[in-house]
């Protein structure tokens, strides 16, 4: 197995876990918070894939699949289409209402392209020094488990709140 192959099998386990936080809720449920300003499952799925397609975006030189393939647009949220989830208020948070399924089909879409990059990423490649602000600098592979990391964090955020909120 190669870098690329154990980045691909464990990108492409993420939609698995975002379906199994979503299904079968209501975008009411989705918009639940556990105290008033707690991240939604909505927003927590949200994030993950905004994250992760600006990530691989940068790191492959491509555009987004956010603008590219028209998903802000369907998302119709009322902030800029630029906007990913960092810093957000409490009420950015709670207007990231969506049905479920959308959700999942941004990041399916969205792992589809990181598989895609990963399949062309070269041995060499993985060494590239990708961001020259931190000590040590930050090389392609290490910025793949980084998002990696942060996609299976809020995916297990989102996990636990479905959890707190099928035992309300």
């Amino acid at each position: 197995m190669t870098p690329s192959d154990v980045l691909i099998d464990a990108f492409s386990r993420l939609p698995a876990i975002a379906r199994s936080a979503v299904d079968g809720l209501s975008v009411d449920d989705l918009a639940w918070r556990a105290d008033p300003e707690a991240n939604t499952i909505a927003w927590l799925v949200w994030h993950t894939a905004r994250g992760q397609d600006a990530q691989v975006a940068d790191l492959a030189g491509s555009d987004e699949v956010w603008s590219v393939d028209g998903w802000a647009e369907s998302f119709g949220l009322p902030f800029s289409p630029a906007e990913m989830g960092y810093g957000m208020s409490p009420a950015d948070v709670a207007s990231v209402r969506v049905e479920g399924d959308l959700l999942v089909a941004y990041l399916e879409a969205v792992t589809l392209r990181t598989r895609g990059y990963l399949d062309d990423l070269d041995a060499a490649s993985w060494d590239d020094v990708v961001d020259e602000q931190w000590d040590p600098p930050v090389t392609a592979g290490a910025r793949l488990v980084s998002i990696l990391g942060d996609c299976q964090q809020h995916l297990g955020q989102a996990s636990f709140v479905r959890g707190l909120l099928d035992r309300r």
